[in-house]
């Protein structure tokens, strides 16, 4: 990255502000603004980079990446996974397999000081970690930025200091570490009450806070119920030769066409299982076996059993570098 970022990027950051999935009512509308602005995020940031989870929103983006990085001709940026030690069975696979399909560079970003911590301790999710046992970048964090003031914190995700350590400081080194000036993010409008005011390109320019860099939302114009219609008649038709061309939904794992196994398609398996987001092992709950794209998206909360979702806690983390 240059020293004069972000002068050298030339985007509208209003672009987005104050609209709604329903300013674009179709599914062609959608991607083809997915297009745009992966596109523009492509050819305008030196070292831009894809934040993959493995969850279903993060995939779709990805997916738009190397589609259009083949297309027009860019280099795919590399995809950062952030290792919070409490995911999915098999998530990891699921990311590496689709990497390497794909032709991604992967790496991960971990906060380690609190991984070594964990792993010296043979700690458990929930079980109590002493802030005078980290490092001082992490206790700097903890004390001055966070201002808690207890004497240990519990090893969990979705708490304040846990989201904050395992993914916001892990987020903010590796951007630095890998002088990352685009952070492409595949975060939807109606995913969460404190997403909904984000535009397209979204500055993060505050060296007190983050490393200065621009986040990059191709997919804030879809709803929960566009992204699978995009997966099962456009992601998964375009990648596995054997799927129908004209697309498909199947109700169960055993219900994919002929030929094709849950192996074959970019879908997690937990979303075949019932779940329709993916936090962490610990906390995140299905409240039903169907597959999540057949269940009653409009009239349920996709993120229920997140405890970072609740009351504030989004928004402060937010404040802070989260997604």
């Amino acid at each position: 990255m240059t020293d004069d970022f972000p002068a050298y990027v030339d985007v509208d950051y209003t672009d987005g502000k104050g609209e709604t999935p329903a300013d674009y009512p179709s599914i062609q509308h959608k991607i083809e603004k997915a297009i745009e602005v992966t596109r523009r995020g492509l050819e305008q940031y030196e070292n831009p980079a894809v934040m993959w989870t493995g969850g279903k929103d993060s995939t779709l983006t990805l997916y738009f990446i190397n589609e259009v990085a083949e297309e027009f001709g860019y280099d795919k940026p590399t995809a950062v996974f952030i290792d919070h030690f409490q995911h999915f069975e098999k998530i990891t696979d699921f990311v590496e397999h689709w990497a390497d399909e794909w032709g991604i560079e992967l790496v991960y970003a971990r906060n380690d000081d609190v991984g070594d911590y964990v792993d010296e301790h043979g700690l458990e999710p929930g079980d109590d970690i002493p802030v005078d046992a980290l490092s001082e970048h992490n206790r700097h964090h903890i004390r001055n930025i966070l201002e808690y003031e207890e004497d240990t914190f519990p090893f969990l995700l979705d708490t304040y200091v846990g989201n904050h350590l395992l993914k916001t400081v892990a987020l903010n080194d590796a951007l630095e570490a890998y002088d990352i000036d685009g952070v492409i993010s595949g975060v939807r409008w109606d995913e969460q009450e404190a997403r909904a005011d984000e535009t397209f390109f979204s500055p993060r320019h505050d060296p007190d806070i983050y490393p200065p860099h621009d986040r990059i939302h191709p997919i804030l114009q879809f709803t929960e119920r566009d992204v699978w219609e995009a997966f099962w008649n456009f992601v998964v038709p375009t990648t596995v030769d054997e799927f129908p061309e004209d697309g498909y939904v199947p109700e169960s794992a055993d219900d994919l066409p002929e030929g094709v196994t849950i192996e074959d398609v970019p879908i997690s398996p937990k979303y075949f299982a019932g779940f329709r987001s993916l936090g962490s092992e610990v906390s995140t709950e299905k409240t039903t076996q169907e597959p999540a794209w057949l269940q009653d998206l409009e009239n349920t909360v996709e993120r229920a059993g997140r405890a970072q979702d609740k009351e504030d806690l989004m928004e402060r983390l937010r404040d802070l570098g989260y997604m």
